[in-house]
Protein backbone atom coordinates (compact mmCIF):
# COMPACT_ATOMS: atom_id res chain seq x y z
CA UNK A 1 0.00 0.00 0.00
CA UNK A 2 1.06 3.35 -1.18
CA UNK A 3 2.10 6.00 1.75
CA UNK A 4 -0.42 8.49 0.98
CA UNK A 5 -3.38 5.94 0.66
CA UNK A 6 -1.99 4.62 4.20
CA UNK A 7 -2.44 7.58 5.49
CA UNK A 8 -5.57 8.52 3.99
CA UNK A 9 -7.09 4.96 5.27
CA UNK A 10 -5.60 6.34 8.85
CA UNK A 11 -7.75 9.29 9.28
CA UNK A 12 -10.90 8.19 7.54
CA UNK A 13 -10.83 5.08 10.23
CA UNK A 14 -9.35 7.88 13.20
CA UNK A 15 -12.52 9.92 11.84
CA UNK A 16 -15.19 7.18 12.04
CA UNK A 17 -14.02 5.98 15.47
CA UNK A 18 -14.31 9.45 17.09
CA UNK A 19 -17.48 10.00 15.16
CA UNK A 20 -18.89 6.54 16.57
CA UNK A 21 -17.69 7.73 20.35
CA UNK A 22 -19.51 11.12 20.24
CA UNK A 23 -23.01 9.56 18.69
CA UNK A 24 -22.60 6.53 21.69
CA UNK A 25 -21.73 9.79 24.31
CA UNK A 26 -24.43 11.51 22.80
CA UNK A 27 -26.95 8.82 22.83
CA UNK A 28 -26.07 7.67 26.18
CA UNK A 29 -26.78 11.09 27.93
CA UNK A 30 -29.87 11.52 25.77
CA UNK A 31 -30.77 8.52 27.88
CA UNK A 32 -30.38 9.20 31.01
CA UNK A 33 -32.76 12.81 30.56
CA UNK A 34 -35.69 11.38 28.35
CA UNK A 35 -37.54 11.23 31.27
CA UNK A 36 -40.96 9.76 29.98
CA UNK A 37 -43.98 11.71 30.77
CA UNK A 38 -47.55 9.78 32.30
CA UNK A 39 -50.40 10.19 32.73
CA UNK A 40 -52.01 9.12 36.50
CA UNK A 41 -53.82 6.20 34.76
CA UNK A 42 -51.41 4.84 33.28
CA UNK A 43 -49.04 5.27 36.84
CA UNK A 44 -52.10 3.62 38.66
CA UNK A 45 -52.74 0.87 35.58
CA UNK A 46 -48.75 -0.13 36.17
CA UNK A 47 -46.66 1.21 32.95
CA UNK A 48 -44.89 3.46 34.45
CA UNK A 49 -41.30 1.94 35.99
CA UNK A 50 -40.75 1.74 39.91
CA UNK A 51 -37.46 3.70 41.41
CA UNK A 52 -36.87 5.22 37.70
CA UNK A 53 -37.30 9.29 37.26
CA UNK A 54 -40.86 9.97 35.65
CA UNK A 55 -42.68 12.74 35.25
CA UNK A 56 -46.52 13.06 35.54
CA UNK A 57 -48.89 15.22 35.13
CA UNK A 58 -52.57 16.87 35.74
CA UNK A 59 -54.67 18.79 38.00
CA UNK A 60 -54.24 18.94 41.55
CA UNK A 61 -57.33 17.57 43.15
CA UNK A 62 -59.47 20.15 45.55
CA UNK A 63 -59.35 19.54 49.49
CA UNK A 64 -56.30 17.58 48.59
CA UNK A 65 -53.14 19.15 49.63
CA UNK A 66 -51.59 18.43 53.25
CA UNK A 67 -48.90 20.19 54.94
CA UNK A 68 -46.63 19.68 57.37
CA UNK A 69 -47.08 22.10 60.42
CA UNK A 70 -43.18 21.92 61.11
CA UNK A 71 -41.29 21.44 57.74
CA UNK A 72 -42.10 22.47 53.89
CA UNK A 73 -42.96 18.85 53.22
CA UNK A 74 -46.54 18.85 51.47
CA UNK A 75 -48.58 15.70 50.44
CA UNK A 76 -51.54 16.64 47.20
CA UNK A 77 -53.41 13.93 44.59
CA UNK A 78 -53.60 14.82 41.07
CA UNK A 79 -56.05 13.64 38.36
CA UNK A 80 -56.76 13.36 34.92
CA UNK A 81 -59.93 12.25 35.39
CA UNK A 82 -59.96 9.08 35.19
CA UNK A 83 -57.33 8.31 38.41
CA UNK A 84 -56.03 9.82 41.08
CA UNK A 85 -52.34 8.94 42.43
CA UNK A 86 -50.84 11.08 45.55
CA UNK A 87 -47.12 13.10 45.17
CA UNK A 88 -45.03 14.05 47.73
CA UNK A 89 -42.37 16.78 48.34
CA UNK A 90 -40.09 18.55 50.93
CA UNK A 91 -39.29 21.50 49.35
CA UNK A 92 -41.04 24.51 48.37
CA UNK A 93 -43.91 24.40 45.86
CA UNK A 94 -44.04 26.80 42.71
CA UNK A 95 -45.61 30.75 43.97
CA UNK A 96 -48.38 29.12 41.39
CA UNK A 97 -49.37 25.65 42.59
CA UNK A 98 -53.11 25.74 43.95
CA UNK A 99 -55.52 23.25 43.72
CA UNK A 100 -57.57 22.63 40.46
CA UNK A 101 -54.64 23.80 38.47
CA UNK A 102 -52.22 21.80 36.25
CA UNK A 103 -49.12 20.50 37.50
CA UNK A 104 -46.37 18.77 36.49
CA UNK A 105 -44.36 16.77 38.92
CA UNK A 106 -40.74 15.17 38.47
CA UNK A 107 -39.63 11.78 40.82
CA UNK A 108 -39.71 8.32 41.36
CA UNK A 109 -42.40 5.91 42.16
CA UNK A 110 -42.69 4.61 45.50
CA UNK A 111 -46.03 2.35 44.50
CA UNK A 112 -48.30 2.54 41.57
CA UNK A 113 -50.19 5.25 43.47
CA UNK A 114 -47.38 7.39 45.16
CA UNK A 115 -44.91 9.91 43.56
CA UNK A 116 -42.01 11.17 45.49
CA UNK A 117 -41.48 14.16 43.71
CA UNK A 118 -38.31 15.80 43.29
CA UNK A 119 -39.32 18.67 41.18
CA UNK A 120 -42.86 20.33 40.53
CA UNK A 121 -43.83 23.00 37.71
CA UNK A 122 -46.83 24.34 38.08
CA UNK A 123 -48.33 26.37 35.10
CA UNK A 124 -47.73 29.91 34.74
CA UNK A 125 -50.46 31.56 33.98
CA UNK A 126 -54.70 31.54 33.85
CA UNK A 127 -54.48 30.10 30.22
CA UNK A 128 -51.57 28.00 30.20
CA UNK A 129 -51.63 23.93 30.23
CA UNK A 130 -48.76 21.91 29.67
CA UNK A 131 -49.28 20.10 26.19
CA UNK A 132 -49.05 16.84 27.86
CA UNK A 133 -51.70 17.51 30.45
CA UNK A 134 -54.01 19.14 27.98
CA UNK A 135 -53.31 16.31 25.60
CA UNK A 136 -54.37 13.68 28.39
CA UNK A 137 -56.96 15.70 29.89
CA UNK A 138 -58.42 15.95 26.08
CA UNK A 139 -58.29 12.28 25.96
CA UNK A 140 -59.80 11.30 29.41
CA UNK A 141 -62.88 14.34 29.93
CA UNK A 142 -63.49 15.11 26.43
CA UNK A 143 -65.09 18.74 27.51
CA UNK A 144 -62.78 20.09 30.32
CA UNK A 145 -60.55 21.39 28.18
CA UNK A 146 -62.53 22.71 25.98
CA UNK A 147 -64.92 24.34 29.07
CA UNK A 148 -61.55 25.92 30.41
CA UNK A 149 -60.48 26.98 26.78
CA UNK A 150 -64.00 28.75 26.57
CA UNK A 151 -63.59 30.26 29.99
CA UNK A 152 -60.36 31.84 28.85
CA UNK A 153 -61.80 33.14 25.91
CA UNK A 154 -64.55 34.95 28.60
CA UNK A 155 -61.72 36.41 30.15
CA UNK A 156 -60.10 37.60 27.24
CA UNK A 157 -63.04 39.35 26.65
CA UNK A 158 -63.46 40.91 29.89
CA UNK A 159 -60.32 42.93 29.99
Amino acid sequence: MKAHRKKKLITILSSLVLLSTAVGLLLYAIGDYADAFYEPSRVVNGDAPLNKTIRVGGLVTTGSVKRAKDSLYVEFDITDNQEVITITFDKSLPDLFREGQGIMAEGKLVDSKTLKATKVLAKHDEKYMPPEIAETLKKSHKDGVKKMEQQGEKQKGSY
